[in-house]
């Protein structure tokens, strides 16, 4: 089961009990003196994150509400508005018996959606949390809705663990969902009420709920491949050759004489890419995705990498005639990688041996899996991975 930051109360406890004794740990930390407890260190974290931004734990900070047409609009452009109502279905259904609300919020930590037990409710009011509040750590301290969007993980508070004192009688348990498709985060699921009726079986109850949303996000992704390929038969039918059909984000909707993973890089206008198994490639807009087949005319794709005022630069031009192409700055540290790509040739690196690379040492793989994502998230399919290495039908130019 996912850690909730090792969970704020464990199994019989005396809720009252350790509600005074955090009480008791957030007043000397708070008044600078030692705590007669350590606080858990996730909370740890965040209130020394929150007392660098100088919020007061004694006051109401701010909350800063949106007018209701942003709510609104806000609510319209997110994702999790497909999802919504599954998330009610799970937490909704037992929240008035059970004393607590549910609440959902964009990635920004603005509160769009929010329901449940009316006398929680009307508590809730009270404290600022209604719909357009942001509840990041900088509006309103250490909450498990900020601080779930601060450490990008499931997070329970419980009582004075909160950061402001008028949260104290609360407790909350947050959760982020995050796209399947790109894994990028799109909002949180959080479910609070009083302190002393917190139920051991909330972490369960909101884990499921968070799983059931990105599972249905996924079949709404499914879906909506299914209707661009839909949309797409009559040209499918009538062009010959090897082709891929994919939508904004690379994803693959129909493929013809060639085998390819279930996603290439995101094509954009006017902008070459190499796929494996098809070469070059100027993707073609197709309804609401993109038609990927080779482009015939050109034989070879130049990236030139250079510095231009002290920053990192690449261009990249084809060798045909008519070869669409486009210009990127890097960061040091994506400018350090295609160095390393181009001297190591075509055999390419692991992403241990790029970690020596780059750190001295292969004990920053994760770190360099990301960096490479982030870096073909700028220059395409240009880098290959498996290992990773300047793609086939590309020439890299470093010019020093």
């Amino acid at each position: 089961m996912t850690s909730y930051g090792g969970g704020a109360v464990t199994p019989g406890t005396d809720l009252g009990q350790h509600a005074r004794a955090l009480q008791r740990v957030h007043d000397a930390v708070m008044g600078g003196t030692a705590p007669p407890a350590r606080p858990r260190p996730l909370v740890s974290r965040s209130w020394r994150r929150v007392l660098g931004l100088g919020l007061d734990p004694t006051r109401c900070n701010a909350r800063d509400p949106l007018p209701l047409a942003e709510v609104e609009r806000r609510r319209h452009h997110s994702p999790l508005a497909l999802v919504v109502d599954e998330i009610r279905s799970v937490l909704t259904s037992v929240a008035d018996a059970s004393r607590f609300i549910v609440v959902v919020t964009d990635a920004d930590g603005v509160i769009l959606w929010r329901e449940g037990s009316a006398g929680v409710l009307r508590r809730a009011d009270e404290l600022g949390f209604s719909e357009g509040a942001t509840w990041t750590e900088d509006h309103v301290g250490t909450n498990a809705i900020g601080t779930a969007l601060a450490e990008q993980a499931p997070v329970q508070l419980f009582s004075a663990e909160h950061f402001e004192e008028g949260q104290h009688p609360w407790y909350c348990t947050a959760s982020p969902v995050h796209d399947p498709r790109t894994g990028s985060l799109l909002g949180i699921v959080d479910v609070s009420g009083p302190a002393l009726t917190l139920h051991p079986a909330l972490v369960a109850l909101v884990e499921t709920a968070t799983k059931l949303a990105e599972a249905r996000l996924w079949r709404h992704h499914e879906q909506s491949l299914q209707r661009l390929r839909r949309s797409a038969e009559h040209v499918l039918a009538s062009t010959s050759g090897p082709l891929l059909l994919v939508d904004d984000d690379g994803w693959v909707a129909h493929y013809s004489g060639v085998l390819v993973r279930d996603r290439i890089a995101a094509p954009r206008p006017d902008r070459v890419l190499t796929v494996p198994g098809l070469g070059l490639c100027l993707p073609e807009r197709l309804g609401e995705g993109w038609l990927v087949r080779p482009d015939r005319r050109e034989e070879t794709l130049v990236a030139r990498l250079t510095t231009v005022g002290g920053d990192a630069v690449l261009e990249v031009s084809g060798t045909g005639e008519g070869g669409a192409g486009w210009r990127a700055s890097l960061t040091p540290r994506h400018a350090a990688v295609l160095r390393a790509l181009a001297a190591a040739g075509p055999e390419g690196l692991t992403a241990a041996a790029l970690s020596r690379v780059l750190f001295g040492d292969d004990q920053h793989v994760v770190t360099v899996r990301a960096e490479v994502s982030r870096l073909r998230r700028t220059v395409g399919a240009l880098v290959a991975a498996s290992p990773y290495r300047v793609a086939d039908g590309v020439r890299l130019v470093v010019e020093q």
